[in-house]
């Protein structure tokens, strides 16, 4: 029985099978989404609240808090981070 991938990190698996960057992409959005839940949590800051105070609709709110969509702009991410109180970092790395 041979196991080619042992010894091979995580990312390798997923490189090699193509898939890398889309879950990349899936989990980076995912941790946004999930920032912004706990900051409007810790805020008591509901959707529609939070959608008013950004000058939007709740249904762009409820993409912008959907892990899976990875449509969400940077524009859109920088306006909710300052709703917040908060801003958005993003490095090259």
């Amino acid at each position: 029985m041979s196991h080619k991938n042992i010894g091979d990190s995580f990312d390798s698996l997923l490189a090699e099978e193509g898939i890398l960057e889309a879950v990349e992409d899936v989990a980076t959005k995912r941790v946004i989404a999930f920032q912004i839940r706990e900051e409007m949590k810790n805020l008591k800051m509901s959707q529609k609240s939070l959608a008013a105070k950004m000058g939007t609709s709740r249904s762009a709110v409820r993409r912008l808090l959907d892990p899976e969509n990875d449509s969400i702009t940077v524009t859109t991410l920088n306006r909710a981070a300052r709703t917040l109180g908060k801003r958005v970092e993003i490095r090259l790395v």
